[in-house]
């Protein structure tokens, strides 16, 4: 039922303690306590194996107090068998679709004890598979909390603005594109929206990462997701809740979260040779000793555990660490693909620069056939209104000057955009062309290039057919960029490029400034695609923001989309997405990668470096079956608790001072 009341007064703090906060409250319901009982069921339901397995060993050992030792066998054995025989059917099928998994030795290993007589060292080999599944979605869960809680989080309802000023609380997908909303204090803004009242402070760390409140004013763009300060604000829908920031930013955590690359199995790269190693091992200790129990002895302790988990459990909490800093990595895959990076592609605008680009000056054309006596704001007005219907950053940057110059912008009535070119319209009757050189110079007479300094660049002005002049422009380059830059460089990328569609003179100003020594100008999107395909050295990351950079982004190895409110061709097509318009965070999610990749393989080498120690010792039969279960168990523990180690940078060093 709809809820009716009074809109609270903008400036007002919350009310008094008990005062509902609405849908805050409502995505965070307080959990009620869970007693002992209940969560001995609800692990029993989720980990019925585990249980089972338990209670098994719990009847053995009575029924061997009891003296029964015959029934204690059977039942055991009879247990281990069945359970063995799911594994089989499991495997099998597995093997049928052509993925061998070094599942193989776990199997192998109920089975040999079985056949010995070892049935306590079945039951516990049993309990270490299914533990070590258990243990191994707790940690997942674990490294997945920081994904979790941004899909918990997600806004449910919104206060809007009814005829006569009061508010009803409607669900959040009910709310349309300029519907005026109240949010109050500590209430999540639930969609898209301008700012309507004077200030606001919001936080916006669960959409970028940033941990400091971000001040904004009246007609700021606000993000749903974002948290609002002390003091209750109007804003305007300007999105529905699908179309808003926050859905975008659920549908790439989904994705990411349901992402199972075959990486996050990179273990299974060392399934054959070590299960060839492990059965050769146990049939040598059989035929030295004689002896077949050596073979339950040798193969209790190479059982899989930490290979099948210490890689997904990594990758996860690498995923996750990511998320808390504000990047986006869809699958695990990409983790490695990061690691291994030797080259960086970047676009230009927005990605090497602020991408505010902002007007210098107009440069009128000389008088001249067709120009009458068209001056500098009148050049500025045509072209903003031409590009009123580009997607281009500069587009925005012209328009933008044309407001601040308060210029009206001309009706347009008929427009076509050119691809990375620039935009032709018709505009209050005059026909004018806006963009780069190429394009301008093949629609006008009189054209001249201007001289440009560096940082400069131009765009030009046409109209019914002949040359008006170009506003100059100018894009300085990211504070942090040659910075992070030389951060990649000492992750181990070697070789950087600057693809763009701009002037080779702009061009390369830029890429010198930031470090980058090679250069490709006046590039169609299709041209990036080709330079990105012609890389040798691989994988190669590509960095951008717009539309026009979806397809390469798409072609390179990992595509990097940069910006919280970037184009959602962009986030779409990129296998990396970072929600903070903060260029260092490309050098983070390297770093991330690399750290990711090493904890998973220290995982994996610690537990196949322990698991040939242990056969090598178990092969003189110095250690029993059921011991030999039990110290495996240990190093399962040991790979999991490794494999989180990634939810976690590198610790900072400490500088070295004088004693």
């Amino acid at each position: 039922m709809t809820r009716r009341g009074q809109v609270l007064p903008e400036g007002r703090p919350a009310g008094p303690p008990g005062t509902s906060l609405g849908p805050l409250q409502a995505a965070n319901p307080e959990q009620p306590r869970t007693s002992l009982a209940g969560r001995g069921i609800a692990f029993v339901r989720l980990y019925p194996l585990v249980a089972l397995t338990c209670l098994m060993l719990a009847v053995t050992g009575l029924l061997l107090q009891s003296g029964l030792g015959q029934p204690a066998r059977l039942g055991a054995s009879a247990y281990a068998a069945v359970v063995g025989v799911t594994r089989a059917v499991s495997m099998f099928r597995s093997l049928r679709q052509g993925r061998w998994g070094i599942d193989v030795l776990a199997l192998m290993a109920i089975g040999s004890t079985v056949w010995v007589g070892e049935y306590l060292a079945a039951l516990v080999v049993i309990l270490m598979l299914s533990g070590g599944e258990a243990l191994e979605t707790f940690a997942q869960g674990r490294a997945a909390r920081e994904l979790r809680a941004l899909l918990d989080r997600a806004p449910r309802f919104a206060h809007r603005e009814a005829p006569g000023s009061v508010l009803e609380d409607t669900p959040v997908g009910g709310v349309l594109p300029g519907d005026v909303l109240v949010v109050r204090p500590s209430e999540l803004v639930p969609v898209d929206g301008e700012l309507l009242s004077d200030a606001a402070s919001m936080d916006e760390s669960s959409l970028t990462g940033e941990s400091l409140p971000v001040e904004r004013v009246r007609g700021d763009l606000l993000l749903s997701g974002s948290v609002n300060g002390e003091t209750a604000i109007r804003m305007r829908a300007a999105a529905t809740a699908d179309d808003s920031q926050y859905s975008r930013i659920i549908a790439l955590v989904e994705e990411a979260a349901s992402s199972r690359a075959p990486v996050v199995r990179l273990a299974d790269r060392y399934a054959v040779p070590f299960t060839a190693l492990a059965v050769l091992m146990a049939a040598t200790a059989w035929l030295l000793s004689g002896d077949p129990v050596r073979i339950a002895q040798v193969l209790v302790v190479a059982t899989p555990c930490p290979l099948l988990i210490a890689a997904p459990v990594a990758f996860l909490a690498g995923t996750s660490q990511a998320a808390h800093k504000g990047i986006i990595i869809k699958n695990s895959g990409t983790l490695e693909q990061l690691a291994k990076a030797r080259t960086a592609v970047f676009d230009k605008t927005g990605t090497l620069t602020s991408g505010r680009p902002v007007l210098d000056t107009v440069q009128a054309a000389p008088g001249g056939e067709g120009s009458g006596s068209m001056n500098p704001a009148r050049i500025l007005q045509l072209a903003a209104s031409a590009e009123q219907y580009s997607s281009h950053v500069l587009a925005a940057s012209v328009i933008e000057a044309a407001a601040l110059r308060d210029l009206e912008l001309l009706p347009v009535t008929r427009a076509t955009e050119h691809a990375t070119q620039g935009v032709e319209a018709v505009c209050g009757g005059d026909t004018v062309v806006v963009g780069k050189a190429g394009l301008v110079r093949s629609s006008a007479r009189g054209f001249r290039e201007a001289a440009l300094r560096s940082g400069q660049l131009a765009v030009y002005v046409a109209v019914n057919g002949t040359y008006a002049g170009a506003l100059i422009m100018k894009d300085p380059l990211r504070a942090d960029a040659g910075q992070t830059l030389a951060r990649l460089h000492r992750l181990g990328i070697r070789h950087t490029m600057l693809l763009t569609g701009d002037a080779r003179g702009t061009a390369a100003h830029i890429a010198e400034e930031a470090g980058i020594r090679h250069v490709q100008a006046d590039c169609l999107p299709e041209d990036k695609v080709n330079a990105v395909a012609g890389v040798r050295e691989r994988p190669v990351l590509m960095v951008g923001d717009g539309v026009n950079d979806a397809p390469v982004l798409a072609a390179a190895d990992v595509g990097i989309a940069m910006g919280a409110k970037g184009a959602t061709a962009a986030s779409e097509s990129a296998d990396v997405v970072i929600m903070l318009d903060d260029l260092s965070k490309v050098a983070v999610a390297v770093e991330i990668g690399k750290r990711t990749v090493a904890v998973a393989l220290v995982s994996i080498w610690t537990g196949i470096g322990l698991s040939i120690g242990l056969m090598a010792v178990a092969m003189t039969g110095y250690i029993p079956a059921v011991t030999g279960a039990l110290l495996q168990e240990l190093v399962d523990l040991a790979t999991i608790l490794n494999g989180l180690r990634a939810l976690h940078g590198p610790r900072p060093k400490k500088p070295v001072g004088r004693g």
